[in-house]
């Protein structure tokens, strides 16, 4: 009885301390919810497992994709976890904040984002049995904090130094990137294209600049149609019926200069008296135009030999009458070409931009051995190819339905990143789950250095990195734990097969496979994992009670 009496007096007064603190809050903000330190806790371990549910049938080349259907009906298929993150309306707090932090990983690093919410939704799910066993979160906490410290000096140790501007491991790399967002044979030819694009761009001594690289679309016979023009390809064509469509040997004016009559720049205004003045005045604006396309003429009558001609790229705009002259001479003119497409033409031609007709000089011109237009439908595309030396490059990406475009284009893009880490690294590590199984085996060494309750929060850590080589089984149609045993075996057995073969479901050496990971992204990812977790589980109390926008009245 006098037992019973202490636990009935114990849990009254944790109860009377909970809704003091409830009370606290009502009496600040009579229009708050509140959900007390059970709940609170609850409710993040279920967001955060939630948001795992949802995102671990997408991981790895197996993975099944998405379908996100938008509020006026639109559709999008995809399988990358940072689209998915994005485009899904979350409305849970704790869910939108997991979301936020994975998808900032693919910002930093372009890709990982899936991984990172299977870790958290894991850390959360171990941690679940020890909180509800009585352990209090701050200590959990202390040894995921440990944990992370150990890890990452782990994986600066392991990872392994390569010749990144091998293309053999590039394609590697891009490969292993490409093949978990689209199927195997389109992402085999997109990744010659991403390893040349990349090392196109590429210039000694220099960071790399992936904007150099233009991704362009057409709707357009099929994806398997796709390829790299080592040049440019513009989303226009000329501004005039006469001008040729197709052309060889061109040499390539880059032009920031307005061929049309200028309006001034302040608020001004001509005034004449009578009709002579008036046509003075016209003669003189039209003459100031001519002059200028003229000198640009005897320019390429200077610079073009008998069987060269010349394409004139210009920023700005160029008026019917120039055009009309420039036509008569065999010259392909484009105006109101994109800014981001003018440093993109210098790069790849060659050359350097005009911004004065006065210092246009022969040394200005870039060239390149063909230029030609392409129409589909009503839009109409040109193409600059044949260049020397490029430093830009398009990819042109072609499918018969926006869908297909849309999701090669999200592809190509964390290909490219891929690519460019692992050249900026100088470092990887080994991928197909083996980087998570070495990491496990290593945290459970160290968990033999903590003292204390620490260890629970370590060992809760290094289990929630197993989720990775588990899901990557389930997707293949394997048993997880069957798989998850056989690569640890393989491990402690002293073999370098510690990956996950997909297609026969037994531990591979991912070296042989040639299948590596970004050295950077593993390292953000177990990085971000951790503190995100350690910040949810140190959640007690949930209190929605923003300001009320509305003015009363």
């Amino acid at each position: 009885k006098k037992i019973n009496g202490r636990l009935r007096a114990r849990t009254a007064g944790k109860q009377s301390a909970d809704s003091a603190m409830a009370n606290a809050t009502q009496i600040v903000n009579p229009n708050a919810d509140v959900l007390k330190s059970g709940q609170a806790q609850l409710m993040n371990i279920n967001a955060a497992r939630g948001l795992q549910d949802v995102l671990k049938s997408n991981l790895g080349p197996k993975g099944t994709l998405k379908m996100l259907v938008g509020g006026s009906g639109d559709i999008k298929l995809t399988k990358d976890g940072n689209t998915l993150l994005h485009e899904m309306q979350i409305q849970n707090p704790t869910a939108c904040m997991i979301a936020r932090i994975a998808t900032a990983q693919d910002d930093i690093t372009g890709d990982g984002t899936t991984s990172a919410v299977l870790i958290v939704g894991e850390i959360m799910k171990q941690a679940e049995r020890h909180i509800s066993d009585g352990v209090h979160p701050r200590l959990l906490c202390e040894g995921i904090e440990l944990a992370k410290t150990a890890i990452l000096e782990y994986v600066d140790n392991m990872k392994l130094q390569k010749d990144t501007l091998d293309r053999t491991l590039l394609l590697q790399i891009a490969q292993a990137s490409l093949r978990t967002k689209m199927h195997q044979e389109l992402a085999d030819l997109f990744t010659e294209i991403v390893v040349d694009s990349v090392l196109c761009i590429r210039k000694d001594g220099e960071l790399l600049d992936l904007h150099m690289i233009e991704i362009m679309h057409m709707q357009h016979k099929s994806g398997m149609d796709s390829r790299l023009v080592k040049g440019l390809v513009l989303d226009h064509g000329g501004r005039h019926p006469g001008m040729p469509k197709k052309l060889s040997k061109c040499r390539i004016l880059t032009l920031n200069y307005d061929l049309e009559y200028q309006r001034s720049e302040v608020q001004s205004g001509f005034y004449y008296s009578n009709a002579d003045q008036r046509e003075a005045m016209v003669e003189a604006e039209r003459k100031w135009v001519d002059d200028k396309t003229k000198f640009i003429l005897d320019l390429k009558r200077k610079a073009c030999k008998e069987d060269e001609t010349l394409v004139i790229i210009n920023q700005k705009g160029i008026d019917p009458l120039a055009l009309d002259m420039l036509a008569k001479d065999g010259v392909l003119a484009l105006r109101r070409a994109k800014r981001r497409n003018m440093e993109r033409i210098v790069l790849a031609c060659g050359g350097e931009q005009v911004n004065s007709i006065e210092d246009m000089t022969i040394d200005c011109l870039g060239y390149a051995e063909e230029v030609y237009e392409q129409t589909l439908g009503e839009e109409t595309y040109t193409f600059v190819e044949g260049v020397q030396n490029p430093f830009s490059c398009t990819i042109l990406i072609k499918g018969a339905h926006p869908h297909v475009i849309a999701q090669i284009k999200d592809a190509v893009r964390d290909g490219l990143r891929a690519v460019s880490n692992a050249i900026t690294d100088g470092h990887l590590v080994p991928g197909a789950g083996a980087f998570e199984v070495m990491c496990h085996e290593a945290l459970m060494q160290y968990k033999t250095k903590v003292t204390g309750r620490a260890k629970l929060g370590v060992q809760a850590y290094a289990d929630a990195l197993l989720i990775i080589p588990k899901t990557l089984a389930e997707n293949a149609g394997y048993d997880a734990q069957e798989s998850l045993m056989k690569l640890q075996e393989s491990f402690l057995a002293g073999s370098s097969a510690v990956g996950f073969d997909i297609y026969t479901g037994e531990p591979l050496d991912p070296a042989t496979a040639g299948i590596w990971d970004n050295y950077r992204v593993k390292r953000q990812m177990v990085d971000s994992a951790a503190i995100i977790s350690a910040q949810l589980l140190l959640v007690d109390e949930v209190i929605r009670a923003g300001k009320q926008m509305k003015k009363s009245g």
